[in-house]
């Protein structure tokens, strides 16, 4: 199963709307945002089932794709990993698994997900992590695929 994890792009800062969940993009994290949705454009699957925040600022990220997504609200800000491992349908979906979301949960997901530890990593606005679990030598393994930066496209 693949699990691309993307943290939503650059938002403007809580001081500038009345709900964190109105956040909207900045024009650099529009611009973000669309340079990883084409990076991603080239390598997703069509069959990948994409899953997002409700937050608005996810909501623009995810739409950068033009793919059709699902809203989540497990996956809001301060989602739980295990929710959002759940949602995913970590380790067993048969597709793979697109999630656009926050920081520190992401963070979480992936560091529990290749260390066995939820431990507090960091994923940059608007980066992606490509974990892959597979089945080799008689035994599961979890591998990270690729990680990807929009200030590195």
């Amino acid at each position: 199963m693949d699990l691309i994890l993307w943290r939503h792009a650059e938002a403007f800062e809580m001081r500038e709307v009345e709900s964190d969940l109105e956040r909207a993009l900045t024009p650099k994290g529009e611009r973000q945002a669309q340079r990883m949705a084409d990076w991603l454009n080239q390598r997703l699957a069509h069959s990948t089932r994409i899953l997002a925040s409700p937050a608005l600022r996810c909501q623009q990220t995810v739409k950068a794709l033009g793919r059709k997504f699902r809203t989540v609200a497990e996956l809001a800000p301060d989602a739980d990993l295990h929710a959002v491992l759940k949602a995913a349908r970590w380790p067993d979906a048969s597709e793979p698994v697109l999630v656009v979301g926050h920081q520190p949960t992401l963070g979480l997901v992936a560091a529990y997900l290749l260390s066995g530890a939820a431990q507090p990593w960091s994923l940059k606005k608007g980066a992606a992590w490509w974990i892959r679990r597979r089945h080799r030598e008689d035994q599961d393994q979890v591998i990270l695929q690729a990680v990807q930066s929009p200030d590195c496209l």
